[in-house]
Protein backbone atom coordinates (compact mmCIF):
# COMPACT_ATOMS: atom_id res chain seq x y z
CA UNK A 1 0.00 0.00 0.00
CA UNK A 2 1.34 3.39 -1.01
CA UNK A 3 0.98 6.34 1.36
CA UNK A 4 -0.53 9.50 -0.04
CA UNK A 5 1.64 12.55 0.50
CA UNK A 6 0.00 15.16 2.74
CA UNK A 7 -1.18 18.41 1.10
CA UNK A 8 1.44 20.54 2.90
CA UNK A 9 4.24 18.41 1.45
CA UNK A 10 2.76 18.48 -2.04
CA UNK A 11 2.62 22.26 -1.75
CA UNK A 12 6.31 22.38 -0.73
CA UNK A 13 7.35 20.16 -3.63
CA UNK A 14 5.26 22.23 -6.02
CA UNK A 15 6.84 25.47 -4.76
CA UNK A 16 10.33 23.97 -5.10
CA UNK A 17 9.71 22.78 -8.65
CA UNK A 18 8.14 26.03 -9.81
CA UNK A 19 10.34 28.33 -7.76
CA UNK A 20 12.91 30.63 -9.27
CA UNK A 21 13.16 32.20 -12.67
CA UNK A 22 12.24 29.82 -15.48
CA UNK A 23 14.64 31.56 -17.88
CA UNK A 24 17.56 31.09 -15.47
CA UNK A 25 16.66 27.43 -14.90
CA UNK A 26 16.71 26.94 -18.66
CA UNK A 27 20.04 28.74 -19.08
CA UNK A 28 21.71 26.67 -16.37
CA UNK A 29 20.38 23.44 -17.82
CA UNK A 30 21.54 24.39 -21.32
CA UNK A 31 24.99 25.38 -20.05
CA UNK A 32 25.48 22.04 -18.28
CA UNK A 33 24.20 20.14 -21.33
CA UNK A 34 26.55 22.05 -23.64
CA UNK A 35 29.54 21.23 -21.42
CA UNK A 36 28.32 17.64 -20.95
CA UNK A 37 28.47 17.98 -17.17
CA UNK A 38 26.03 15.61 -15.42
CA UNK A 39 24.44 16.59 -12.13
CA UNK A 40 22.94 14.58 -9.30
CA UNK A 41 20.14 17.17 -9.39
CA UNK A 42 18.87 15.65 -12.61
CA UNK A 43 20.06 12.06 -12.29
CA UNK A 44 18.57 11.64 -8.80
CA UNK A 45 15.42 13.65 -9.65
CA UNK A 46 15.97 16.11 -6.82
CA UNK A 47 12.85 18.18 -6.01
CA UNK A 48 15.08 21.25 -5.49
CA UNK A 49 16.55 21.16 -8.99
CA UNK A 50 14.76 24.23 -10.33
CA UNK A 51 15.44 26.27 -7.22
CA UNK A 52 19.16 25.51 -7.40
CA UNK A 53 19.38 25.94 -11.18
CA UNK A 54 17.67 29.32 -10.89
CA UNK A 55 20.49 30.34 -8.54
CA UNK A 56 23.09 29.07 -11.03
CA UNK A 57 24.26 26.22 -8.84
CA UNK A 58 24.24 22.43 -9.09
CA UNK A 59 25.85 19.33 -7.59
CA UNK A 60 28.18 17.80 -10.14
CA UNK A 61 28.22 14.05 -10.76
CA UNK A 62 31.56 12.50 -11.75
CA UNK A 63 32.81 9.00 -12.64
CA UNK A 64 30.03 8.53 -15.20
CA UNK A 65 26.29 8.13 -14.74
CA UNK A 66 25.98 4.39 -14.02
CA UNK A 67 26.23 3.20 -10.41
CA UNK A 68 27.41 -0.30 -9.50
CA UNK A 69 25.33 -0.36 -6.31
CA UNK A 70 21.62 -1.09 -6.26
CA UNK A 71 20.31 1.12 -3.48
CA UNK A 72 16.52 0.93 -3.37
CA UNK A 73 16.02 4.64 -2.66
CA UNK A 74 18.08 6.17 -5.46
CA UNK A 75 17.01 7.11 -8.99
CA UNK A 76 20.53 7.14 -10.47
CA UNK A 77 20.94 4.53 -13.23
CA UNK A 78 22.29 1.22 -11.96
CA UNK A 79 24.30 -1.35 -13.83
CA UNK A 80 27.79 -2.18 -15.02
CA UNK A 81 29.74 0.78 -16.42
CA UNK A 82 31.31 -0.06 -19.75
CA UNK A 83 33.61 2.93 -20.01
CA UNK A 84 36.37 4.32 -17.75
CA UNK A 85 35.98 7.88 -16.43
CA UNK A 86 36.39 10.47 -19.18
CA UNK A 87 39.78 12.16 -19.20
CA UNK A 88 38.28 15.48 -20.34
CA UNK A 89 35.80 15.69 -17.46
CA UNK A 90 37.94 17.78 -15.04
CA UNK A 91 38.47 20.68 -17.49
CA UNK A 92 34.78 20.62 -18.42
CA UNK A 93 33.91 20.87 -14.72
CA UNK A 94 36.26 23.84 -14.37
CA UNK A 95 34.58 25.54 -17.31
CA UNK A 96 31.15 24.99 -15.72
CA UNK A 97 32.40 26.42 -12.42
CA UNK A 98 33.71 29.52 -14.19
CA UNK A 99 30.62 30.08 -16.34
CA UNK A 100 28.26 29.60 -13.40
CA UNK A 101 30.40 31.86 -11.23
CA UNK A 102 30.53 29.36 -8.38
CA UNK A 103 32.48 30.09 -5.20
CA UNK A 104 31.51 26.80 -3.54
CA UNK A 105 31.30 23.61 -5.58
CA UNK A 106 29.79 20.29 -4.49
CA UNK A 107 31.02 17.19 -6.30
CA UNK A 108 29.67 13.69 -5.86
CA UNK A 109 29.79 10.50 -7.89
CA UNK A 110 28.18 7.23 -8.64
CA UNK A 111 29.72 4.31 -6.75
CA UNK A 112 32.31 2.57 -8.94
CA UNK A 113 33.06 -0.79 -7.33
CA UNK A 114 34.47 -1.85 -10.70
CA UNK A 115 37.47 0.46 -10.28
CA UNK A 116 40.42 -0.75 -8.14
CA UNK A 117 40.27 2.30 -5.84
CA UNK A 118 36.59 3.11 -6.29
CA UNK A 119 37.52 6.23 -8.23
CA UNK A 120 39.48 7.89 -5.39
CA UNK A 121 42.40 8.93 -7.59
CA UNK A 122 39.96 10.42 -10.06
CA UNK A 123 38.42 12.50 -7.28
CA UNK A 124 41.92 13.73 -6.50
CA UNK A 125 42.54 14.60 -10.15
CA UNK A 126 39.29 16.57 -10.35
CA UNK A 127 40.07 18.58 -7.21
CA UNK A 128 43.65 19.30 -8.32
CA UNK A 129 42.34 20.64 -11.63
CA UNK A 130 39.88 22.88 -9.80
CA UNK A 131 42.56 24.13 -7.39
CA UNK A 132 44.89 24.97 -10.28
CA UNK A 133 42.26 26.90 -12.23
CA UNK A 134 39.89 28.21 -9.54
CA UNK A 135 42.04 28.55 -6.40
CA UNK A 136 39.49 30.55 -4.42
CA UNK A 137 36.64 28.08 -4.89
CA UNK A 138 35.65 26.02 -1.84
CA UNK A 139 35.41 22.31 -2.65
CA UNK A 140 32.93 19.96 -0.99
CA UNK A 141 33.14 16.27 -1.84
CA UNK A 142 30.30 13.82 -1.23
CA UNK A 143 32.12 10.52 -1.60
CA UNK A 144 31.13 6.83 -1.73
CA UNK A 145 32.51 4.37 0.82
CA UNK A 146 35.38 3.15 -1.43
CA UNK A 147 34.60 -0.36 -0.09
CA UNK A 148 36.31 0.63 3.14
CA UNK A 149 39.74 1.17 1.56
CA UNK A 150 41.95 3.30 3.80
CA UNK A 151 44.35 3.90 0.90
CA UNK A 152 41.55 5.27 -1.27
CA UNK A 153 40.28 7.53 1.51
CA UNK A 154 43.78 8.82 2.20
CA UNK A 155 44.32 9.72 -1.45
CA UNK A 156 41.19 11.89 -1.31
CA UNK A 157 42.11 13.50 2.01
CA UNK A 158 45.60 14.30 0.70
CA UNK A 159 44.12 16.88 -1.67
CA UNK A 160 42.50 18.67 1.30
CA UNK A 161 38.88 19.28 0.28
CA UNK A 162 37.18 21.95 2.39
CA UNK A 163 34.40 19.51 3.30
CA UNK A 164 34.36 15.72 3.07
CA UNK A 165 30.83 14.33 3.15
CA UNK A 166 29.56 10.77 3.24
CA UNK A 167 25.91 9.99 3.97
CA UNK A 168 24.75 7.26 6.32
CA UNK A 169 21.33 7.66 4.64
CA UNK A 170 19.43 5.51 7.16
CA UNK A 171 19.65 3.48 10.38
CA UNK A 172 21.49 0.11 10.54
CA UNK A 173 18.32 -2.04 10.65
CA UNK A 174 17.16 -0.72 7.27
CA UNK A 175 20.45 -1.06 5.38
CA UNK A 176 19.61 -4.40 3.77
CA UNK A 177 16.30 -2.99 2.56
CA UNK A 178 17.48 0.47 1.53
CA UNK A 179 21.25 0.33 0.91
CA UNK A 180 21.97 -3.21 -0.19
CA UNK A 181 25.70 -3.54 -0.84
CA UNK A 182 26.58 -0.84 1.69
CA UNK A 183 27.43 -1.29 5.37
CA UNK A 184 26.53 1.06 8.22
CA UNK A 185 29.74 0.44 10.17
CA UNK A 186 31.86 0.85 7.07
CA UNK A 187 30.25 4.20 6.30
CA UNK A 188 30.61 5.34 9.89
CA UNK A 189 34.21 4.15 9.83
CA UNK A 190 34.98 6.31 6.79
CA UNK A 191 33.93 9.44 8.68
CA UNK A 192 35.82 8.35 11.81
CA UNK A 193 39.02 7.67 9.86
CA UNK A 194 38.72 10.90 7.89
CA UNK A 195 38.62 12.93 11.10
CA UNK A 196 41.55 11.06 12.61
CA UNK A 197 43.69 11.42 9.49
CA UNK A 198 42.77 15.05 8.76
CA UNK A 199 41.32 16.68 11.90
CA UNK A 200 41.01 20.08 10.22
CA UNK A 201 38.78 18.84 7.39
CA UNK A 202 35.10 19.46 8.05
CA UNK A 203 33.08 16.24 7.82
CA UNK A 204 29.42 16.00 6.94
CA UNK A 205 26.73 13.35 6.74
CA UNK A 206 23.01 13.00 6.13
CA UNK A 207 20.02 10.84 6.98
CA UNK A 208 16.69 10.34 5.24
CA UNK A 209 13.62 10.05 7.46
CA UNK A 210 10.37 8.30 6.62
CA UNK A 211 11.79 4.90 5.67
CA UNK A 212 10.44 3.09 8.72
CA UNK A 213 13.09 4.08 11.24
CA UNK A 214 12.19 4.53 14.91
CA UNK A 215 13.07 7.61 16.96
CA UNK A 216 15.51 5.71 19.15
CA UNK A 217 17.33 4.43 16.07
CA UNK A 218 17.70 7.97 14.70
CA UNK A 219 19.04 9.21 18.03
CA UNK A 220 21.59 6.39 18.09
CA UNK A 221 22.71 7.20 14.53
CA UNK A 222 23.18 10.85 15.48
CA UNK A 223 25.21 9.82 18.53
CA UNK A 224 27.33 7.54 16.32
CA UNK A 225 28.02 10.41 13.95
CA UNK A 226 29.06 12.73 16.75
CA UNK A 227 31.38 10.07 18.17
CA UNK A 228 32.88 9.87 14.68
CA UNK A 229 33.58 13.61 14.89
CA UNK A 230 31.03 14.58 12.23
CA UNK A 231 30.63 18.36 12.08
CA UNK A 232 27.68 18.93 9.74
CA UNK A 233 24.36 17.12 9.44
CA UNK A 234 21.42 17.12 7.03
CA UNK A 235 18.04 15.51 7.72
CA UNK A 236 15.38 15.27 5.02
CA UNK A 237 12.21 13.42 4.08
CA UNK A 238 12.64 10.38 1.85
CA UNK A 239 10.59 10.72 -1.33
CA UNK A 240 10.32 7.67 -3.59
CA UNK A 241 11.54 8.59 -7.10
CA UNK A 242 9.20 6.03 -8.70
CA UNK A 243 6.89 3.10 -7.94
CA UNK A 244 9.87 0.76 -8.38
CA UNK A 245 11.77 2.24 -5.45
CA UNK A 246 11.34 1.50 -1.74
CA UNK A 247 8.09 2.93 -0.48
CA UNK A 248 7.70 5.82 1.92
CA UNK A 249 6.76 4.43 5.34
CA UNK A 250 5.87 7.79 6.87
CA UNK A 251 5.74 11.48 6.07
CA UNK A 252 7.50 13.39 8.83
CA UNK A 253 5.78 16.68 9.78
CA UNK A 254 7.84 19.90 9.73
CA UNK A 255 7.66 20.42 13.50
CA UNK A 256 9.31 17.03 14.02
CA UNK A 257 12.23 18.13 11.84
CA UNK A 258 12.56 21.17 14.11
CA UNK A 259 12.83 18.86 17.12
CA UNK A 260 15.47 16.75 15.42
CA UNK A 261 17.44 19.90 14.62
CA UNK A 262 17.41 20.91 18.28
CA UNK A 263 18.43 17.41 19.37
CA UNK A 264 21.29 17.32 16.87
CA UNK A 265 22.53 20.74 17.98
CA UNK A 266 22.40 19.60 21.59
CA UNK A 267 24.59 16.63 20.66
CA UNK A 268 27.21 19.04 19.36
CA UNK A 269 26.81 19.20 15.58
CA UNK A 270 28.20 22.52 14.39
CA UNK A 271 25.73 22.85 11.53
CA UNK A 272 22.32 21.18 11.15
CA UNK A 273 19.92 21.50 8.23
CA UNK A 274 16.62 19.70 8.79
CA UNK A 275 13.39 19.83 6.83
CA UNK A 276 11.21 17.84 4.43
CA UNK A 277 13.06 18.90 1.26
CA UNK A 278 16.55 19.21 2.74
CA UNK A 279 19.10 17.24 0.75
CA UNK A 280 22.79 16.69 1.50
CA UNK A 281 24.02 19.47 -0.79
CA UNK A 282 21.04 21.83 -0.46
CA UNK A 283 22.33 25.42 0.02
CA UNK A 284 25.72 23.90 0.87
CA UNK A 285 27.55 27.19 0.41
CA UNK A 286 25.27 29.05 2.84
CA UNK A 287 25.56 26.41 5.55
CA UNK A 288 29.34 26.33 5.14
CA UNK A 289 29.56 30.11 5.55
CA UNK A 290 27.45 29.95 8.71
CA UNK A 291 29.73 27.27 10.09
CA UNK A 292 32.78 29.42 9.50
Amino acid sequence: MFLTAPPWLLDEVRRAKTGGRADQVKQTGELLARLEVPTVCENARCPNRNECFSQRTATFLILGEICTRHCAFCAVTKGRPLEPPRADEPPRLVQAIKELGLQHVVITSVTRDDLPDGGARYYAQVVRTIRENCPRVKVELLVPDFCGSLLALTSVLDIQPDILAHNLETVPRLYFKVRRGADYRRSLGLLTKAKKISPRIITKSGLMLGLGEEAGEVEKALQDLREAGCDMLTLGQYLAPSLRHVRVARYVPPDEFVLWRFKAQALGFKSVAAGPLIRSSYKASAFFRRLQ
